[in-house]
């Protein structure tokens, strides 16, 4: 009996429910970037500029979700971007988007263990860096190691703690607005601010569409969990929809609230850092609202946001790496499962990633963060640009071998223009992370675009390696079969 409960799994175990997809998006995505980057941006660009880069952002963001929807409700695997880039576009690609999507969350577990550290220090700020890093780190595990299922619900109540957060911010703004609550109404005042709810030019709005790019990753983290959901085809398109409009609303409307109550000329909204939460915008709106707690429950709730996407990040690229093993494209032993179908070989390696967090107790905390977040931001985009290529392939494919689209479970809308729409607007993100505004800071620039000469360089060595081509449409492999 006892050897029968011991012997490993040999696939992954569907555990996702619907509400567990829609949380795991949101929680990949609700996190810093609108606590506190939201500040940056009004700053930059006015309230104005603020929400025409998240309107856009949010669009790019909306045809990335739908192709993603399209590709995984077809195929809904674990390996998710490395799965469809191989089958659609190129085994090399497959490879060099598989690794650099682990890489790029991997990297960010170590960067929200030291954010993590940061902001614990609020409360214990003579604590030693190192004990913090090894306790979060070793929480995320237990979490992971657990069960696909533990991850999901710990994952639920994390993300449901952010949004009952954003909903009450968004009542007690309105209220605010209006003058019912915190004194006297503000109106649009604070829009027609310097003549107008633009400012800062040309190059402010970029910035600020790159930082909304940032805010909004993570949404993509849906693709991994469809690998594991009880009924993809059905929970795919339902979380996608939900995901979108919720993510859309939350952010815009945040932003507006901000914009109106708080005047983008305030100096603490530039001071909106990892380290400097008693200037999150959130914080600022509270305070003014008479709620004294503001700064410390806000704190709570920004801990709880990194240790999320913390937990998905282990969770995405733990999935990612498993899937790559079993693909061939990383070592088979990565492949094990244990009992509970946990790739735990695969965990331990992405977990081990995270102990580049204890780096904070020779470097300081706040310089390890940005290094860490420089060293994986650009990755979260090249995930884009991998999605919308081989959602475009995929179509193209499925139309050059005479299938009928009537065979797709959730088609998405407006192709091509939606794959090409969003393709071009990430270029432009990645171009415009570069402020070519003033004086380059070329240890910056270098730390930013580093990722894309190491994606192309894993990309073209796997080709000329393994004589790797371009898959023509007529051989692309359609099939239905889960490599997980």
């Amino acid at each position: 009996m006892n050897r029968k409960t011991s012997t490993p799994a040999t696939s992954l175990k569907p555990s996702f429910k619907t509400r567990h997809m829609t949380m795991i998006a949101l929680g990949g995505s609700i996190g810093t970037g609108l606590f506190l980057a939201s500040g940056g941006a009004i700053s930059s660009a006015g309230p104005g500029g603020a929400l025409i880069a998240y309107a856009a952002v949010g669009l790019m963001v909306y045809f990335l979700m739908t192709s993603l929807g399209e590709l995984a409700t077809y195929l809904p695997d674990s390996g998710s971007f490395s799965t469809y880039a191989s089958r659609y576009v190129s085994p090399a690609f497959g490879f060099a988007v598989g690794w650099n999507f682990w890489y790029n969350w991997a990297v960010t577990i170590a960067a929200e263990l030291a954010a993590a550290t940061v902001i614990i220090k609020f409360w214990f700020p003579d604590s030693p860096s190192f004990l913090w890093s090894l306790l979060f780190l070793g929480i995320m595990f237990g979490l992971n190691v657990l069960s696909a299922k533990g991850y999901g619900e710990s994952e639920y109540w994390f993300a449901m703690i952010k949004v009952v957060t954003v909903i009450v911010f968004l009542i007690v703004g309105v209220l605010m607005i209006f003058g019912i609550l915190g004194g006297e109404a503000v109106g649009f005042s604070n829009f027609d601010l310097g003549g107008g709810p633009v400012h800062g030019g040309f190059f402010a709005l970029i910035g600020v569409f790159m930082a909304a790019g940032f805010s909004f990753q993570g949404t993509e983290l849906i693709g991994v969990a469809a690998g594991e959901s009880e009924n993809p085809r059905k929970h795919v398109p339902q979380a996608i929809r939900q995901v979108f409009w919720r993510i859309l609303i939350f952010y815009i409307l945040a932003i507006f609230v901000i914009g109106l109550l708080i005047p983008y000329t305030h100096p603490s909204l530039l001071q909106s850092s990892i380290d400097s939460i008693s200037v999150s915008p959130f914080t600022l709106v509270f305070e003014r609202a008479g709620l004294a707690f503001a700064a410390s429950v806000m704190n709570a709730v920004i801990l709880t946001s990194v240790l999320s996407a913390g937990n998905s990040g282990m969770y995405a690229s733990t999935r990612v790496l498993y899937a790559m093993a079993k693909q061939g494209l990383a070592p088979k032993w990565l492949s094990r499962l244990n009992r509970r179908g946990v790739p735990v070989a695969a965990l331990i390696v992405t977990a081990s990633v995270g102990m580049l967090a204890f780096l904070a107790s020779f470097f300081g905390d706040g310089v390890v963060y940005i290094w860490l977040l420089n060293a994986s931001g650009m990755c979260g985009f090249i995930n884009w640009l991998a999605i919308a290529v081989s959602h475009y392939r995929f179509r193209k494919a499925f139309q050059a071998q005479g299938r009928d689209l009537r065979e797709l479970p959730f088609r998405a809308r407006w192709f091509p223009f939606g794959p090409i729409f969003a393709f071009i607007l990430c270029l432009v993100a990645i171009i415009g992370q570069g402020d070519l505004s003033g004086d380059i800071d070329w240890y910056t620039m270098f730390a930013t675009y580093v990722s894309i000469p190491l994606f192309l360089a894993i990309w073209f060595g796997y080709a000329i390696v393994k004589k790797s081509r371009i898959i023509p449409l007529k051989e692309c492999d359609l099939g239905t079969e889960r490599v997980s």
